[in-house]
């Protein structure tokens, strides 16, 4: 296969992740509703970290102390993504989450210069404040802003953006697949110590939570991470972000056609500006 249909099919499978991610908002709103949220996430990432550490078993046994600490810290930042954005979707709807959470693609470069002194054009700089413009709208313009909601899936956004900085500079020394395995496990044994100690531990039962399950596990994490570390392997950054800022459009979408959920004027104003920011 050359390596323009190798691009193409990077780019076809990275549409269809941020499908199902954004699909994934809406199918966890509902789990959530049936099983504890920190059981949930235990019982989504735990598999998935074995899954990736079954495939990538030679990479993870060959990483040095140094690629573990460093999967250590992508998996914390990660954790907190996950945690927050789950936590924010008990109190908000899966639009809002969709949206808020797509900020990471604009807080990241904000994050890299105010953190590590990286030098970003002043387009990044606009393209935070209309975000941030769009935010307020889209939480109902300053009026009715949904602190347990909507801030914790800001924060999450903040979170998953110093994850991606993480990411940048382990990748650069250490085998994506170990990195991979080690944060997913971060993620699902830190929610499995939570749920037990917070007495949360249940088992998961019903169509709704399994299915839920299945699709975030097998096809959000652990297919999901790898087709996006397969597509940039081929594809261009810029071209890369660009199709995964399509995942908020996708939420909203599956939030109206399966929860009938309704943004008002000025929540598709604050919409549009937020995805306008994300593209820039």
């Amino acid at each position: 296969m050359t390596e323009r249909r190798l691009r193409q099919a990077a780019e076809l499978a990275l549409v269809g992740i941020a499908s199902v991610w954004g699909l994934t908002f809406v199918m966890v709103q509902d789990a959530i509703e049936l099983l504890p949220t920190m059981a949930f996430l235990a019982y989504r990432f735990i598999p998935a970290a074995l899954i990736v550490a079954v495939i990538f078993h030679r990479q993870l046994r060959a990483l040095p102390r140094e690629g573990w600490r460093a999967g250590l810290v992508m998996g914390v930042f990660l954790t907190g993504g996950y945690i927050l954005q789950t936590l924010g979707l008990e109190e908000t709807s899966a639009s809002n989450t969709g949206f808020i959470t797509g900020l990471f693609v604009v807080l990241t470069p904000v994050l890299g210069a105010v953190f590590l002194r990286q030098r970003i054009p002043l387009i990044a700089w606009a393209a935070a404040g209309v975000s941030m413009i769009g935010l307020w709208m889209l939480s109902g313009a300053g009026g009715d802003f949904n602190l347990r909601g909507d801030g914790l899936v800001f924060l999450c956004a903040i979170s998953l953006a110093a994850h991606i900085l993480a990411t940048a500079a382990a990748v650069e020394r250490f085998d994506v697949g170990a990195l991979l395995a080690v944060q997913l496990a971060v993620v699902g044994f830190t929610c499995l110590a939570i749920a037990a100690v917070a007495g949360q531990l249940e088992p998961p039962e019903g169509a709704t939570v399994w299915s839920a399950l299945i699709v975030t596990a097998l096809v959000a994490s652990a297919l999901g991470f790898f087709v996006q570390s397969f597509a940039q392997q081929h594809a261009p950054p810029a071209r890369t972000a660009l199709i995964l800022a399509s995942e908020p459009a996708f939420a909203g979408l599956f939030g109206w056609l399966l929860n009938d959920e309704r943004l008002s004027a000025t929540g598709w104003l604050g919409a549009a500006l937020i995805m306008s920011a994300i593209l820039a």
